[in-house]
């Protein structure tokens, strides 16, 4: 760890880590319920003053939560504090023709906003297949502007086994590309 923190100091230009994200979740080993809330805390403290301590003042600490509507533990006790945190980012995604930004993020958007005031970005996201996928896609992105967010990260990735691993890239779906792009323009240009 202070070998990396070291190769990331000499790097010299801005690095953004995120570590151990979804921890709100139940599906990773340093989550809920393999891990507690307290030790993910003292985990991620650990790793920001190693950085601190081998002079790595390039680094943008992203603490990234699954959106709520699917995580099932409350988001507050996995907060390291703002004092370890640059940025806050929210995975989500629209598996279903009826998610809309509202029912994918808003709640967990309110929810760090009790407890953090940093930029806040989508850090995970993408529209699966629906039959409403072009529209889903330009209010995601309206959505991102409205909710006057840092940013977003589309998961351009070709899953293909299920509901929660669709296809989610945009380049196999050449109206959902040309939605997304126009939507950038549009909202984010």
């Amino acid at each position: 760890l202070r070998s990396y923190a070291r190769a990331v100091r000499s790097f010299g230009y801005p690095v953004l880590v995120s570590f151990g994200h979804e921890m709100n979740g139940t599906w990773y080993s340093w989550g809920a319920p393999c891990e507690s809330p307290a030790r993910f805390v003292a985990a991620w403290r650990h790793v920001v003053q190693v950085f601190r301590a081998e002079g790595a003042k390039n680094v943008t600490w992203v603490w990234v939560v699954n959106s709520t509507n699917v995580a099932a533990h409350t988001l507050r006790q996995w907060w390291p504090g703002a004092e370890w945190v640059t940025w806050v980012g929210v995975d989500g995604y629209y598996y279903w023709s009826r998610d809309s930004f509202h029912s994918v993020f808003g709640t967990t958007i309110a929810q760090i906003r009790t407890f953090s005031a940093a930029p806040l970005l989508i850090a995970e996201t993408a529209v699966g297949v629906t039959p409403n996928r072009e529209s889903q896609i330009t209010a995601l992105i309206a959505g991102v502007r409205e909710a006057d967010l840092a940013g977003v990260v589309w998961f351009d990735e070709a899953q293909h086994s299920g509901i929660y691993h669709q296809n989610w890239r945009l380049e196999d779906d050449p109206s959902a590309l040309a939605a997304f792009t126009a939507a950038v323009r549009t909202y984010l240009g």
